[in-house]
């Protein structure tokens, strides 16, 4: 039996993409992941994360990642496109790669109504899908791959918390590789982190780094109307 879990990381940040990572794992060998520690990632440290990284693919029979970066961000909520329904677009596509068949799909949901995001990948995955909890039983001989979407996932369910350090370790590393690019350090890339606005309101005209940043976000306007007011 294999089992398969999702998440993401990055979704808040105002730098870099949101990456979005699903593995696979047989459900025999799902207690392997909590042996060597697999948790949370925000609650590991970047060091910890990493180490984990080539344990977790070892363990896991797949590992996709996929990355929305801000240009596709930026594009889809000028469209009006929710970030909810773009990350269910990728997340739908990410699972159509997957080989074999998966009994059951766990989903860190960022959905306020926790079933909806798996409602969503449902209808937009090709693959034979039913939420647990809301889908009708559906045709008989037809194996179908169970969907749980819940908060907090990667926090209850070791293959979710497998993902979840999977795509946090990848988005890591892209922050790095922007910054190289740039050649300017942006710290963790969050609107929490007080040196990423920082690195942002002194490079508003910077091309480089502006196709990195997600134009939409509120932070995004409150810093230009900050430099507006003080110029």
């Amino acid at each position: 039996m294999i089992i398969c879990g999702g998440d993401e990381a990055g979704r808040g940040a105002l730098i870099g993409p949101l990456v979005i990572s699903l593995v696979s794992v047989k459900k025999s060998l799902e207690h392997r992941l909590a042996e060597i520690g697999v948790r949370d990632s925000k609650l590991l440290s970047r060091r910890r994360r990493e180490n984990l990284y080539d344990q977790i693919k070892e363990i896991c029979t797949e590992v996709k990642v996929s990355k929305i970066h801000p240009q596709e961000i930026n594009e889809s909520m000028k469209m009006g496109l929710s970030l909810n329904e773009l990350e269910a677009v990728h997340v739908a596509k990410l699972f159509d790669k997957f080989n074999g068949d998966v009994s059951t799909l766990y989903l860190d949901s960022p959905d306020v109504i926790q079933e909806r995001f798996g409602i969503r990948v449902n209808m937009l995955s090709k693959k034979p899908t039913r939420i647990v909890g809301v889908s009708p039983k559906g045709d008989k001989g037809v194996q179908y791959t169970k969907i749980v979407a819940a908060h907090k996932a990667d926090s209850v369910y070791p293959v979710v918390s497998a993902a979840s350090i999977i795509a946090k370790v990848e988005r890591d590393w892209e922050i790095d590789k922007i910054a190289d690019e740039v050649g300017i350090d942006l710290g963790s890339g969050y609107p929490a982190d007080s040196y990423t606005i920082g690195v942002v309101k002194e490079n508003l005209k910077n091309a480089a780094l502006k196709k990195h940043i997600r134009q939409y976000w509120q932070t995004m306007e409150e810093i230009k109307q900050t430099r507006l007011v003080n110029f």
